[in-house]
């Protein structure tokens, strides 16, 4: 049960509207319980909409790379519930299979010879962050093979981004949404 209930339905108007532009058209899904939880303070959702969705809509990373680094992120940070919204939706849009979105989810991928190297860079960088905070010279000589200055910006707030996404759902204990996919057993 989460530490904050989501709003329910029916929502004031200005709730509803806001809502609706946190998700893409067409989805037959209620608006993610994080989004609702996060309408309880619209202003502090307001704010976060903007970068959340800028990340997300028009990013100068390609979407199989955001994915990737999403993925990793929210696997390390334990945040079942985010990681299994987005494979359960962007991730396959963007390309990532089953198998990769399992692999972000196991502790050794860095040593899975699968990924391409700039995956495999990607990989390694959320892994040095996570672990330290830092990003060794290695790890950002890795990256600068395939990346812009702009995109390596872009790469670093996107994986600050999801540990901040996912502090707050794990700091909610919201539960999965219904049809996310379940987060592999470590």
């Amino acid at each position: 049960m989460p530490r904050i209930e989501p709003l329910t339905p029916p929502y004031p108007a200005p709730v509803d509207q806001a809502l609706r532009r946190w998700m893409p058209p067409g989805v037959p899904h209620e608006p993610l319980a994080l989004f609702r939880v996060l309408h309880r303070h619209p202003e502090l959702a307001s704010r976060m909409f903007v970068l959340g969705a800028g990340l997300l809509g028009h990013g100068l990373l390609p979407a199989v790379d955001r994915e990737i680094v999403i993925a990793r992120v929210t696997a390390r940070a334990g945040c079942a519930y985010e990681w299994g919204a987005h494979a359960a939706t962007l991730a396959p849009q963007a390309g990532l299979s089953p198998e990769q979105l399992r692999a972000t989810a196991d502790i050794d991928t860095a040593a899975n010879t699968s990924w391409p190297p700039r995956h495999a860079a990607l990989l390694d960088a959320v892994d040095a962050l996570h672990d330290t905070a830092h990003l060794p010279q290695p790890a950002w000589d890795a990256l600068r093979v395939h990346y812009d200055d702009a995109q390596l910006l872009e790469f670093l707030v996107l994986a600050g981004w999801y540990r901040t996404i996912s502090y707050l759902a794990n700091g909610l204990l919201l539960d999965e949404e219904p049809w996310a996919v379940p987060f592999p057993a470590r």
